[in-house]
This record gives structure tokens, sequence and C-alpha cells, in this order.
């Protein structure tokens, strides 16, 4: 009987602090996906009242991928990502065990100034970015005139303003995959380290026979968040370039946002939210597969 009470008990205590934050969970996030996917399927503008949408299925999604506008988005998108990850994440693995396994005095203040630029705010770093990059005047170009390398247009290049903010994009975040990198580095036993010496492994050999293979989990979150994070991308194209030149930095979140509130289709817009939505889905599923199927 006794027993019975004490498993009651906790059952009711684990519900009550877990209602808290599934109610938070469901009326911040399950809720507006909800909707978003509601949306989706109707027409309206954002000033429309939801019980005047009229149902239109599937037309919006026929619709988008009509639209070559959105095809470029997407594309955008999926290269902003990609050359994203190519970068982002040899780069923190380097650093992560640099920064660990060196004896290096400093190694706390240079993990703190590689995290600082990711908890600014992303509007301040665009704007000073926007300055950097200015072809005229920008502090870029004159470090380029000191080599006699023409001035380069940068984010008024259709060929150089998507890479331009996958630097910034790099500059901005490297830090907080670094640090996640040297948490997963924590994790692993420095026993395994003295055996593969003792072995007569060298030190590339054990980062490669080990520190790798033993960072599989923290590299798997790794992936997947930096795929999720600029898939989602907004807010230097906003500041920087508006999806300019000729489309050229255009993404689909920018998209979405132009179709709208610029356009006032709020039907289309949700539509593309919720191809999104799946995209970030499938790939994260994705990834967690090959990662566990490694």
């Amino acid at each position: 009987m006794m027993k019975l009470k004490w498993r009651i008990s906790t059952r009711v205590a684990t519900a009550g602090f877990l209602t808290p934050g599934m109610g938070l969970l469901a009326i911040f996030v399950v809720f507006p996906i909800l909707l978003t996917a509601w949306m989706s399927l109707h027409s309206g503008s954002m000033i429309t009242s939801y019980s005047d949408m009229p149902w239109v299925g599937l037309k919006n999604y026929a619709v988008i991928f009509q639209q070559p506008t959105f095809r470029t988005a997407l594309l955008n998108t999926f290269l902003y990502s990609l050359v994203s990850l190519l970068i982002i994440v040899p780069l923190s693995v380097v650093l992560g065990i640099f920064l660990y396994q060196s004896t290096i005095r400093g190694r706390g203040v240079l993990r703190t100034l590689l995290f600082i630029p990711y908890v600014i705010p992303n509007v301040a770093i665009a704007i000073v970015w926007g300055y950097l990059y200015a072809p005229q005047y920008g502090p870029f170009n004159q470090i380029l005139g000191w080599f006699h390398i023409p001035a380069q247009d940068w984010l008024a290049s259709v060929h150089q303003a998507l890479f331009a903010l996958i630097i910034l994009n790099v500059w901005q975040t490297l830090g907080y995959y670094v640090v996640l990198v040297v948490a997963g580095l924590t994790e692993i036993p420095r026993d395994y380290y003295e055996a593969a010496s003792i072995d007569g492994a060298s030190w590339l050999q054990q980062q490669i026979r080990l520190t790798i293979p033993l960072l599989k989990r923290s590299l798997a979150f790794i992936v997947v968040i930096l795929t999720i994070n600029t898939l989602q991308v907004f807010d230097p194209v906003y500041v920087l370039t508006q999806g300019g030149p000729i489309d050229a930095t255009n993404v689909v979140a920018f998209n979405m946002y132009q179709t709208a509130f610029n356009f006032g289709h709020a039907g289309t817009a949700s539509a593309m939210a919720m191809v999104l939505l799946a995209v970030v889905l499938l790939l994260s599923l994705a990834q967690l597969r090959l990662f566990k199927s490694i």
C-alpha cells in the first residue's frame, strides 16, 4: 500500500513539474505551428480574420514552387547552410582541440573572446559588418589595397554577396561551436590517450582515431543545431542586402517575410514556412540517423 501511494505521489509530482513547461511549449511552439499549417491551406492577408479566409487546399504549395523567386531562395538557403557547415564544423573541431589540449596561457580568455560575438545582437553585428564591407571606405577593401588587390563589391556583387554573409556567420557563431567541442572533449577519459601513447600512436593519430570518433555525440549535436540555425537565416539578409542584388542573397525566411508583410499573402507565406519546417525536420532526422549509423 505504501509503495502504491509513493508511486502515485511521484507521478503527481512529475506531472506538476512538467505541466508549466509543457503548457508553455504548447502555447508558444505547438499552437503557432498548427495555426501556420492551417493558414497555409487558406488564402488571405495578414489583416484578414481567420473566419474570412477561404479554403484553397494545397494551392499555396503549388504556387510557391511555381515561383522562380522561391526556388532561388530555397537554393540560396541550402547553399548558405552547406557552405557554413563545411567551414564551421572543421574549424570548430580544430580550434576546440587546440584550446583544450594546448598548454598555452590564457586559454580561458581565448574561449571568451571567441564566444563574445555569439552573444552580441545579430542586428548590431550586421550593421558593423555592413561598414566593414563598404565598397568605397570599408576596412576590408583598404586592407586589400595594401596588397595591390582591386577593391571588391562584396554585398553589391551577385557572385560575392552570399559568401560575404557566410563569412559574417562564421565569424559570429564559430566560438559557440568551439565551446561545444571543448565540452565534448572534457567527457573523453585521459586514460585513452595514455594508452595510445604507450602503443606508440602519434598526436595526430590520437586525434584521428580517438578524438574524432569519441566526439561523435557532440559533432551530431553541432551539425544539427548549425543546420537548423543556418536554414533559418534572416537578420543579416534583412539588414544588409534585402535579398539582393538580383535575389543573390534571397533566402526562404526573408522571402517569407516579404510575401507576408510586403505583399500581404499570408497563406502563401505560411506555405513557405511549412516547407522550411519540413526541410529542417527531414535534414535533422537524416543527420541524426547518419551519425547513429557511423
